[in-house]
Parts: structure tokens; C-alpha cells; sequence
């Protein structure tokens, strides 16, 4: 099993062009399938996206942008119990940057920007900048899925595989766990030269599942919102539910290796969910609506935490110096 494993590496190695191509190939195939299951849909999705309410989807920007300006704390909270600091727009930065280069097809585009932004802002453990992605997405993942199980006690008639979802959650949950992760972590970081990872405490582990719990459901508000601009009228009950649904479409996304960014996979999990609480054509319209608020919002961020907030970081900088002389 090592050899082949070590042979499929040598191979995606030496013929990175030929690996693009197959990712690409399998997400036309894919996006082909789900656009043809999908079709009948596309005639509303277009009615109720021409009718789009710009103040909800605006509203609901806002709303996606509060998600990832909290998520980026929890990230900060990983590194400061490794005695790591970084300011808060350095994080972001960092965070964006590797948001954004996960549209660029292969796996390695993101724990990479992530590793340079993290050592222009002046840390240069990549291991430790690597693991922290590893915890955050993991922990960030089972939050996911609980505030999903949760919400399913008072939204009915979800066609959901909750038995390999809950699995799924409960094998990441027995991975994170310290006696678990730590050694498992170290021995693959000496083996790459690097020194054994520094302890990450449990009871820092159990509010991060609490904090990231609570950041799905302010993504859950940023769907509810884009639901509301296309003419559907979930709930408010529906927002911790559609918290999941976003959640779901995360860890699609990631498991999705061959498309850039999950595209594809990622909406079509969404859509499937979330005509529990929507129509056919509503959810397809707020699907498509979601990943442009996403990128959109993605890439404002990274301009304001790339330049507004790195003058501002600057400035502190200066005045800390000036002090000192």
C-alpha cells in the first residue's frame, strides 16, 4: 500500500499537467451530470435571480463577511496557544489569500499561500502554520455537522446521508483529539525534519467547537438572506439549519479534490438541502447567488485586510519603534 502510495506521488510529481487535466475532466463531467438532473430548474432560477432583491443580497454579503471576520479569530486562537501572535489584519490576509487560491485546481494552492502570508507576516514555521489549517478546518468541520444534526429536530423532510455525515464528523472528532493528533502530527513532521508539535489544550479545543458552531450560524443568516432575495420565505427557525447546509457544502468542497474551490460539488450539495426549506428554482438561485457572494466577498476582504488594514498595522508598527528609540 506505502509503495503505491509513494508511486501515485511520484507520478502526480513528475506530471503535474496530466493531473490538472484529469481534475478538469472529472468537473466538466460532473458539473455536466448535475446540469442535466438540475435543468428543469434552470427557468425559475433565472425568473426569481432577474427579481433578486439587492438590498437582501447586499444584507447577505454583509452577513457572509461577518463569517469569515470571526472565523479568522479562531485561526489566532490556534496559533496563540502555540505562543504564535499575529495581528489581527496580518490573519486575515493570510486567511483570504488562501480562501482565494483554492480556485486554483490542486490540492497544495492553499495550505501554500497560507504558509507565505504566514511568513511575510513574520512566521516562519511552515509545520506549524500547516497543522494550525489542519485543526481549524477539522474542528471548524465537526462544528459543522452538529449545528447541522441539531437543527434537524425542527426542520423535517431533509433527504440528507446523515449516517456517512455523522461518521464522517465522528472520525475527524476521534483524529483532533490531542492523544490523537499530536503524535500522529509529530511523527509525520520529523520525518520531514521538523520537531515535534507543541501541545494544543483541550479545553481550547472545546471552546473552539462552541466558537466555530456559532460562526455557521452566522453563515446560516447569509443564506437565509439570499433565500429572502430570491422570493422564498424560510423561517428564522431555518437559519441554524441553513448554518449546516453551509457547513455541508464546506466539507464537500474539501473532499472534492478535482474541482477548484468545490464549484460544483459544493452547490450541489447546498441545493439538494435546501429544498426542505425553499423551491426548486429559489434554492438553484440562491445557490448561484452564494458563490458569487462568497468570491465577492472573498476578494473585498483580502483588499482591505491587504491594504487598508496593513496601513493601519503599519502606523502601530512605526509608533511601537518610535517608542523604543
Amino acid at each position: 500500500m506505502g509503495s503505491r502510495l509513494n508511486s501515485l506521488r511520484r507520478f502526480a510529481s513528475a506530471h503535474p499537467r496530466a493531473i490538472i487535466a484529469a481534475e478538469l475532466a472529472l468537473l466538466a463531467v460532473f458539473l455536466g451530470s448535475v446540469g442535466w438532473a438540475v435543468r428543469g430548474s434552470f427557468h425559475a432560477a433565472a425568473d426569481d435571480l432577474r427579481n433578486a432583491d439587492p438590498v437582501l443580497f447586499v444584507l447577505a454579503c454583509v452577513a457572509v463577511a461577518a463569517y469569515y471576520l470571526v472565523f479568522v479569530l479562531g485561526w489566532m486562537r490556534i496559533l496563540a496557544d502555540w505562543n504564535i501572535h499575529l495581528s489581527y489584519p496580518a490573519a486575515l490576509r493570510a486567511e483570504m489569500v488562501s480562501m482565494l487560491a483554492k480556485y486554483i485546481p490542486g490540492g497544495v494552492w492553499t495550505p501554500a499561500a497560507r504558509v507565505v502570508a504566514a511568513r511575510r507576516a513574520g512566521v516562519h514555521d511552515a509545520a506549524l502554520v500547516t497543522a494550525s489549517m489542519l485543526l481549524e478546518a477539522g474542528i471548524s468541520a465537526v462544528a459543522g455537522v452538529i449545528v447541522f444534526v441539531v437543527s434537524l429536530a425542527w426542520v423535517k423532510g431533509v433527504d440528507a446521508p446523515l449516517a456517512p455525515l455523522v461518521a464522517f464528523g465522528v472520525v475527524v472528532a476521534v483524529l483532533l483529539h490531542p492523544r490523537v493528533f499530536r503524535p500522529l502530527a509529530s511523527k509525520v513532521l520529523k520525518k520531514l525534519g521538523h520537531h515535534d508539535l507543541p501541545p494544543l489544550r483541550g479545553s481550547t479545543m472545546l471552546v473552539l467547537l462552541v466558537f466555530y458552531s456559532g460562526t455557521w450560524i452566522v453563515g446560516g443568516t447569509g443564506l437565509w438572506l439570499l433565500l429572502r432575495s430570491v422570493g422564498a420565505h424560510p423561517s428564522v427557525s431555518t437559519i441554524v439549519f441553513l448554518g449546516g447546509v453551509g457547513a455541508v457544502g464546506a466539507i464537500v468542497a474539501v473532499l472534492s479534490f478535482f474541482a477548484p474551490s468545490g464549484l460544483g460539488p459544493r452547490e450541489a450539495s447546498m441545493y439538494g438541502l435546501m429544498l426542505a426549506v425553499s423551491s426548486q428554482g429559489a434554492a438553484l438561485g440562491a445557490t448561484v447567488l452564494n458563490r458569487v457572494a462568497i468570491t465577492l466577498v472573498e476578494v473585498l476582504l483580502l483588499v482591505v485586510g491587504g491594504l487598508l488594514l496593513r496601513t493601519h498595522d503599519d502606523e502601530h508598527e512605526l509608533e511601537a519603534v518610535e517608542a523604543h528609540s
